[in-house]
């Protein structure tokens, strides 16, 4: 499918791409390198990363970089290490696109698995923060974005915490986006991409039948409207 992005607006764009092995991130990472930017590919499955590597080269001609990280264990020491490559490769990041997330369970709360829960908001939540953490001083050099990632289920009964996750996400964001304001450096937003087709959503409907959802490819005019937008502001 060809995504509906324009040669060139993301030109010398460096962006940090989460959850970019599929779904929503992987179609994200190959509409921006598409407009021109070159993508850091952050999941930890590294087959299928390296199938958007392939699928990016061949398309665009543009080398992206895969950045292998398990969320779920990474370190604080870890994301100050992938901030230090970035900033040592690159010397910038103009964007970071959270698109990485675990489901968990959906269960009431009575009936939730504490091991789970806080695996589900370490992954969605607490990764993100330091994620975001480490890249904020490289982001802060020059107009950048932040994009998160929610979902209208943040107060649904049964979502348990990937529900709670998405609400703190929102949180987050504006949290950032009030410190970040009077600077005016880096630009915060949300974004909730709707029912998609992907493997999180068919994992949480799995009797729904999926041929009526949007997929991945046709929701990214949603990330690139707001990254071209600042990438024309900043030039």
């Amino acid at each position: 499918m060809q995504l509906h992005t324009e040669d060139g607006q993301l030109a010398q764009q460096i962006i940090l791409i989460t959850g970019a092995a599929q779904g929503i991130g992987a179609s994200v990472a190959k509409a921006c390198a598409n407009a021109g930017a070159t993508v850091i590919l952050l999941d930890k499955q590294v087959p299928q990363l390296e199938s958007v590597y392939d699928e990016i080269v061949e398309q665009t001609g543009i080398t992206p970089a895969i950045y292998p990280l398990d969320l779920k264990g990474a370190t604080v020491d870890d994301y100050k290490q992938l901030a230090k490559t970035i900033s040592d490769n690159f010397g910038r990041l103009d964007a970071l696109v959270h698109c990485a997330a675990t489901l968990g369970q959906l269960a009431p709360v009575i009936n939730q698995d504490a091991k789970t829960w806080a695996e589900t908001l370490h992954i969605n939540l607490t990764a993100a923060y330091l994620l975001t953490q480490a890249c904020l001083p490289l982001l802060k050099q020059q107009n950048s974005q932040l994009i998160f990632t929610t979902d209208i289920h943040k107060h649904t009964a049964y979502w348990g915490a990937y529900g709670i996750s998405k609400a703190a996400i929102e949180a987050f964001a504006a949290q950032l986006q009030d410190e970040l304001e009077a600077e005016g450096k880096v630009s915060v937003s949300t974004i909730d991409p709707g029912e998609v087709r992907t493997s999180l959503f068919a994992r949480a409907y799995p009797a729904r039948n999926p041929e009526g959802l949007k997929s991945p490819d046709e929701i990214v005019d949603l990330y690139l409207s707001k990254l071209m937008t600042e990438a024309e502001h900043a030039s």
